[in-house]
């Protein structure tokens, strides 16, 4: 890889490995990041933080108290769903009382009720256990949808399966058919999107962070040996180069569809940082594990294309239609995305969250995004993620 150092601009890329490319210089070296300055306490980095204000209308103050909340939650929620046993119904991070919200079952005891809200969670009823849900969702993935059909996902406000549909397509008959099929599998709620989801990969533009062949995409999260990425983005066993060309490593796993993911070896002169870059600003060391955020949870991504953005965490275990094949296990968002930024870091404060599938919309007009979740990534291939 060829090294060079250029002046330190605010204009900081996604991570590539071992280089980072700006988008007025060349890209500073990998040598520079020891020099990064990072504090252990700090929630994220001031990239972030400016992200969310810009984003999700946060005064910085509004935003680092909220990251300090979602702290709570992610930590609150595996304790909570254990206390819950088969009553759980789901959970979420209520933005306003900045609590985590708990669904239980009617049949809860007092004993879970107690255990629940001693916590630090808010408790509401609903009818249906997250178990009975997953059951519900599981029957709809064995149908074939059409391609007005959306994506479906178990919502535990609901206590339903959501199925998006086209607003479009939504009279249509094989539409109809499917939605018909899909409520006779269980209690089933029915919304509208303005659009079908599609992959984020593009053709070759200059001043890209990766390329496969004439793709281009964007890097997710370092691991020991690697990175991770989109599966959508090439095939095992296919070489990457950088933003330069320089050769990288090769395609060691991917899956596309069923799955959206894929890793890359890194070698000949690259290397890994645990680092993901904002954009317009000098960008912390963020990346210091992989707790999974709650649904309600703000969340961004950084992507070659268009840089960094905020939203929230809308939905987990969705079943996402694309027109190559369905993928599964994916977490919904409201952040948009455009192509190019596909494979890029969706982040919680300074927790790993997940790899850019794709989505509908763009980053003028909204729209929404999945990301395949990183833990998934790491059991599968038996990664280790790279942390600070």
């Amino acid at each position: 890889m060829r090294r060079t150092t250029s002046m330190r601009t605010g204009l900081a890329a996604l991570l590539l490995v071992g280089a980072w490319a700006t988008a007025v210089a060349a890209p500073a070296s990998a040598a520079d990041a020891p020099d990064t300055p990072r504090t252990s306490d700090a929630p994220a980095s001031a990239g972030l933080i400016d992200a969310m204000r810009r984003d999700l209308g946060l005064t910085q103050a509004e935003a680092r108290t909220r990251l300090a909340a979602e702290k709570a939650a992610t930590a609150a929620e595996p304790k909570v769903r254990r206390a819950a046993g088969a009553a759980y119904g789901g959970s979420w991070f209520d933005a306003d009382s900045g609590k985590l919200t708990v669904a239980l079952t009617a049949g809860a005891s007092a004993a879970t009720l107690d255990s629940v809200r001693g916590a630090g969670a808010t408790v509401t009823t609903v009818r249906h256990s997250a178990r009975q849900l997953d059951a519900v969702k599981a029957r709809i993935d064995k149908l074939a949808a059409p391609k007005g059909v959306s994506n479906w996902y178990v919502d535990a406000e609901s206590s339903s399966v959501v199925v998006a549909v086209v607003a479009a397509k939504r009279a249509d008959n094989d539409v109809r058919t499917f939605l018909s099929k899909a409520r006779a599998a269980g209690p089933v709620t029915v919304e509208e999107t303005a659009a079908a989801p599609e992959t984020f990969a593009a053709g070759t533009v200059g001043g890209d962070p990766f390329y496969t062949g004439n793709v281009r995409c964007s890097i997710g999260f370092s691991v020991h040996g690697g990175f991770v990425t989109a599966g959508h983005c090439g095939g095992a066993g296919q070489g990457v180069s950088g933003w330069d060309r320089s050769y990288i490593g090769n395609i060691q796993g991917s899956s596309f569809p069923g799955n959206d993911y894929a890793w890359v070896n890194v070698g000949s002169g690259w290397w890994t940082v645990p680092v993901v870059l904002g954009w317009g600003t000098v960008s912390d060391r963020l990346v210091r594990g992989s707790a999974e955020a709650p649904v309600g949870s703000s969340i961004c991504r950084s992507g070659s294309t268009t840089h960094w953005h905020c939203g929230t965490v809308l939905a987990k275990n969705e079943t996402v239609n694309y027109s190559q094949g369905a993928v599964h296990q994916m977490t919904k968002t409201s952040v948009c995305a455009q192509p190019g930024d596909s494979g890029g870091s969706f982040i919680s404060g300074d927790q790993a969250q997940g790899v850019t599938s794709g989505g509908w919309g763009n980053c003028s007009t909204g729209g929404e995004t999945w990301y395949q979740p990183v833990n998934e990534i790491l059991n599968r291939y038996g990664l280790t993620l790279h942390t600070a």
